[in-house]
């Protein structure tokens, strides 16, 4: 029945991988289905016969769906199916969109589609990079033009050897995970988070990467050569050279003029009038063609910024090529939140919030790669207001939350472990103004309202962006590019990291690949960049994280109690732990593994429950000192509780060093009062003596006070 049904294998980094193609999906352009251990993904690409009318650029989309049943889970909605797209979904298929996207014809306008279905998870064998090979391969063997294929693979460093694809238990303890994209001549996409790689290794790891890819690469155009089908051919809608040179003798020098400002809102103005001028000399003139004349004005600022980089060094601001926009950093600016902090760069400026939670605060996920809560949250808002625009709030896009993941990234290396900070935390950056660059600026504004909120991480992130422009053989690249070089450029190499090492790379490419003597230019050039920044700018700003956290943020305290006395902390039905909680003022968190975590915004309240749960959990000992509560009054004595479940008998002989008559002149039922253990008899009846807590406590402070 499945005439056309073929198999292709091949070793893919020390595994097999298969792709199945001419069984499923008859009507997509392309389509193949990826085998990866047992991870299984189906790949299809399709496009439209003819261009969509009105429009500037390639329309393409790439949806990574990842469906519940691969990993043999029912969904947790009401519906019980897939909603929206995951974070880490949308963080895959940006990962896909990004080096395929530059790979297709420019002139093209057909809508295309790329869809990734993930439906067998083998936790050994990524998901994400099965899809990636799909997709090349299923575009490659398709009639859609494209300039591919392209390979991908995973870059770890374990017990520090760099390995190509870790599996699961390579990843827990992996240095680092980067994703590295080629063709057979060019890297086309860099995707990394790492515990602050030196350049160096991480180059050598990026190369290495290349060098596999190149394998993957000539497998799938074998495969192409055999099956693939001819290219169609597509109406261009590339600008018409005689219009362009036309507007260009035109306006050129009117355009130069209105660019040459540091200022956008002064160049947007300058450029308004231009434009309508250029619109009533051409409109008339090109009646067929009205739409491409603002192709056409694109196109002239970008020859003008590329000239102007390329031949004369020269940048739009006056800057030099490695110099830096103006820095600003503060913190504290907001009252009442946990910690804020806002960093400055020429008209890029973004503000960043930090709120402490409970563990019990952090996010809980419900994906395919087994990773159930997260902590560490960092999300980045990008309002219209930033960049002088009017359009409603409809929440983050795939940029924003593609952005804050990088940022989230950045940070995670630096971060406190749960038992050196028990704490969630969410950090929250605001773009105030855009011209450029902001992911880089959300990271150093969060390294500040980490610090400002007085959590210990191990050192300060800055990030730092460097562009690129190329023409033929010739290239160049420059730091800290602005909106206008990042808009004409042809590269955003994003590079958040310590002095130390990197911790975050994210590379955006508009050309069909870097070098690996451009890559190591942008390495040198962005860690140059960023100890200036730590170094000169935020640094004398907060030189460590504050030593007490802001009085609005709880408070938290843990201890590991024994598994085996968890039940007795929590109580039948709870209310044990719902006592210490009502009676505390206080927050409690019990894992299965033991570990207790209290929290308050009173520090006293949270000492006092800790106290109460280690007198549960570890058996009282003779000469401890409890503060406990008169529960019944006997001709012979009161008894206390020293914690929930857990009660003594103070003899009236032990209430005071006089002698008493009625245990009522000393104490009455409800009455707080301290005690010391005495006796623990054979039946774990426990002795109490208020007379002998009292002396020890005295004798302490006499102690302190000499």
């Amino acid at each position: 029945m499945f005439e056309n049904f073929k198999v292709f294998e091949t070793e893919y980094a020390g595994r097999k991988i298969s792709f199945e193609t001419g069984k499923m999906c008859a009507l997509s352009n392309g389509s193949c289905l990826v085998r990866y251990g047992e991870t299984t993904v189906l790949c299809n690409v399709t496009a439209s016969k003819r261009p969509r009318d009105g429009i500037d650029f390639f329309p393409l989309s790439v949806d990574y769906e990842e469906k519940l049943y691969s990993v043999g889970k029912i969904p947790g909605s009401f519906l019980k199916r897939e909603g929206r797209p995951s974070d880490k979904a949308i963080l895959a298929s940006r990962c896909v969109d990004r080096p395929i996207r530059p790979l297709f014809p420019k002139d093209m306008r057909n809508d295309c589609s790329v869809v990734m279905t993930v439906m067998s998870v083998d936790s050994d064998c990524s998901p994400e990079l099965a899809g990636m090979l799909g997709t090349s391969f299923a575009i490659a063997i398709s009639d859609i033009p494209w300039n591919g294929p392209i390979s991908g693979v995973n870059m770890g460093i374990v017990d520090g050897k760099i390995v190509i694809n870790p599996d699961a238990e390579q990843r827990k303890v992996s240095q680092m995970v980067t994703t590295v994209v080629s063709t057979d001549q060019k890297i086309v996409m860099i995707e990394s988070g790492a515990n602050e790689i030196d350049d160096d290794t991480m180059l050598e790891a990026i190369l290495m990467g290349h060098e596999e890819n190149k394998k993957m690469v000539e497998f799938i155009k074998g495969v192409a050569a055999e099956i693939g089908k001819p290219k169609f051919e597509f109406e261009s809608q590339e600008v018409d050279h005689d219009m362009f040179e036309a507007i260009k003798e035109f306006a050129i020098d009117r355009v130069k003029a209105a660019l040459d400002t540091d200022d956008k809102n002064e160049r947007d103005t300058n450029l308004a009038p231009i434009v309508d001028d250029i619109h009533a000399k051409f409109d008339e003139q090109y009646p067929e063609k009205t739409a491409m004349i603002d192709e056409c004005i694109y196109k002239l600022q970008k020859f003008i910024v590329r000239r102007w980089l390329l031949d004369e060094g020269k940048r739009v601001d006056g800057r030099g090529i490695d110099e830096i926009r103006p820095l600003n950093a503060q913190v504290g600016l907001i009252p009442r939140v946990h910690g804020s902090g806002m960093f400055t760069r020429g008209q890029t400026q973004v503000l960043t919030i930090a709120t402490l939670g409970q563990l019990r605060d952090a996010q809980i996920l419900d994906g395919i790669d087994g990773e159930e809560n997260k902590r560490y949250m960092h999300q980045y808002n990008f309002p219209s207001y930033s960049v002088g625009e009017t359009k409603p709030s409809r929440g983050p896009g795939r940029r924003e939350i593609g952005h804050g993941a990088l940022a989230e990234r950045a940070l995670e290396p630096v971060l406190p472990s749960v038992d050196e900070f028990p704490y969630a935390m969410r950090l929250v950056s605001e773009v105030l103004s855009s011209n450029g660059s902001t992911s880089q600026g959300s990271i150093c504004g969060s390294t500040l309202a980490l610090m400002d909120a007085g959590v210990p991480i191990k050192a300060p992130v800055a990030g730092i962006s460097c562009g690129l422009i190329t023409e033929g053989d010739r290239w160049m690249t420059m730091v800290d590019i602005q909106g206008l070089e990042d808009f004409f450029g042809d590269m955003d190499f994003k590079v958040g990291g310590t002095h130390k090492g990197i911790t975050a790379i994210q590379m955006d490419l508009k050309i069909d690949g870097l070098t690996p003597e451009i890559v190591k230019e942008a390495f040198a050039k962005t860690h140059a960049a960023r100890d200036y920044i730590l170094n000169d700018i935020m640094l004398p700003v907060i030189s460590a994280p504050r030593e007490e956290l802001s009085e609005y943020a709880p408070k938290m305290i843990s201890i590991q109690i024994p598994v085996d006395k968890i039940r007795e902390v929590i109580g039948s039905g709870g209310k044990v732990i719902q006592k210490i909680c009502a009676d505390c003022n206080v927050k409690i968190d019990i894992d299965d593994d033991g570990k207790v975590f209290v929290s308050s915004i009173n520090m006293a309240d949270c000492r006092r429950a800790i106290q109460v749960i280690e007198t549960i959990a570890i058996d009282p000992e003779v000469g401890a000192i409890y503060k406990g509560k008169v529960t019944r009054i006997m001709n012979f004595g009161a008894f206390v509780e020293i914690a929930p479940g857990k009660e003594g008998l103070c003899h009236i002989s032990k209430l005071e060093n006089n002698r008493v008559e009625k245990v009522e002149d000393v104490v009455s039922v409800g009455d707080e009062i301290v005690v010391m253990v005495t006796e623990i008899d054979q039946q774990g009846r426990i002795n109490l003596s208020r007379k002998d807590a009292i002396a020890k406590l005295e004798e302490k402070k006499k102690a302190q006070q000499n």
